[in-house]
């Protein structure tokens, strides 16, 4: 398959999910105290989401039973399903009442952050806001959110997170795609009040070199952070709202001029230095959802990323790198991702714990879980944001 062809398939994707809003209602969760994981026993007393062969019609896009060989995405296996399940069920259990997960790390409890990376992996399972095993889990994740944007735009909770950016591009990312399914008209006006005033955020906070630093009021910039807010404005324009031209190409010309001779990313424009292999990985995910399949300047940064990110071991941010090459590898297709998928999947399962978590980075469980979770459901395609 050409890379034309995947940028018109992916073109088509994308207008597709602009002009069919799916199926969604939210029935908003009561706010307790923050912390506490939930009790199983509460999802009753919230009203359980419509199951297969409910009133309420069957459940849509969720991962297929383990009997049914012909449903599953070609690479995947009864065992990468079974894993999966384990991991789902490891978030969905996890959840605190208030909607939100917290890191378990070193690195701080960035609630928004991980709740939003969370979010994403159970929506990745084809469960929405009203329909499949997680949809209470979506929404109340969702409300969580919504409860955390400020005045400004920005997505966050300041007490406990001294980056916010971060959190805020992947508040983005997910609410972005909720927005594209939300059916009941006054909820999906809030969601997308709140997506348009996040957009509206991070346009005004890119530097001068058009990148981001940690908080809105940097004034600076560093490839990660950056990499994180395209993302987001990507999902956003994906979903319909509108996303400043300028914004994108003074982001997408800052990744060039990060680039080194070696194809690989520096750190940021301003220090350079030598390139970072996770970074690279990420810039390529981002260069591909922008459309430049073929633009040298990615299949460069690809090349790097191959050369540097092996699939056992890449260094200390290994699940970072691979949550975003592993999406640039899926776009792209082919032998290349078929093998990919085969080995990734299979090191990931080897990792799992017997709880049916992954521990990422030093970050914490629902960190390593949410990023695994997202890895081996890409081929189900479920969110148009990891779409072909």
């Amino acid at each position: 398959m050409t890379m034309t062809t995947l940028r018109f398939r992916h073109a088509l994707v994308c207008s597709l999910f602009v002009a069919c809003s799916a199926v969604s209602v939210f029935a908003k969760g009561p706010i307790v105290a923050q912390g506490e994981p939930e009790a199983r026993e509460q999802d009753k007393d919230q009203g359980a989401a419509p199951k297969s062969g409910d009133s309420a019609g069957p459940v849509v896009g969720t991962l297929p039973n383990l009997d049914q060989d012909k449903l599953r995405p070609p690479g995947v296996t009864p065992e990468i399903e079974t894993s999966i399940r384990r991991g789902l069920e490891y978030l969905a259990r996890t959840q605190n009442r208030d909607g939100s997960w917290r890191s378990a790390g070193g690195y701080g409890s960035y609630p928004v952050a991980m709740t939003a990376l969370a979010g994403t992996a159970l929506a990745c399972s084809g469960s929405t806001t009203t329909r499949g095993p997680y949809a209470i889990k979506i929404r109340r994740c969702v409300d969580y959110l919504l409860r955390n944007a400020m005045g400004n735009g920005l997505i966050t909770s300041l007490q406990e997170e001294a980056r916010p950016m971060y959190g805020h591009g992947f508040s983005l990312v997910f609410l972005a795609q909720v927005y594209g399914i939300e059916e009941e008209v006054a909820r999906q006006h809030q969601v997308h009040r709140v997506v348009k005033n996040a957009v509206d955020l991070v346009s005004r906070s890119q530097s001068a070199a058009g990148g981001w630093l940690y908080a809105p009021d940097d004034n600076g910039d560093e490839g990660s952070v950056t990499i994180t807010q395209v993302q987001g404005l990507r999902a956003a324009r994906n979903s319909g709202i509108a996303v400043s031209t300028k914004v994108i190409k003074a982001a997408i010309q800052y990744i060039a001029d990060c680039q080194n001779a070696d194809g690989g990313i520096s750190y940021s424009k301003s220090s350079r230095g030598s390139s970072r292999p996770a970074i690279t990985g990420a810039a390529v995910a981002v260069l591909y959802n922008a459309g430049k399949y073929d633009d040298p300047m990615a299949e460069k940064a690809l090349a790097y990323a191959k050369r540097t990110l092996p699939v056992s071991n890449s260094g200390g941010h290994h699940y970072y790198a691979h949550y975003y090459l592993a999406q640039a590898l899926y776009q792209r297709g082919g032998k290349d991702w078929d093998q990919y998928y085969s080995d990734m999947s299979k090191w990931l399962m080897r990792q799992q714990q017997a709880d049916g978590a992954w521990q990422g980075d030093g970050v914490g469980a629902t960190y390593g879980t949410a990023v695994a979770l997202t890895i081996l459901q890409l081929p189900y395609a479920n969110l148009p944001i990891y779409q072909r």
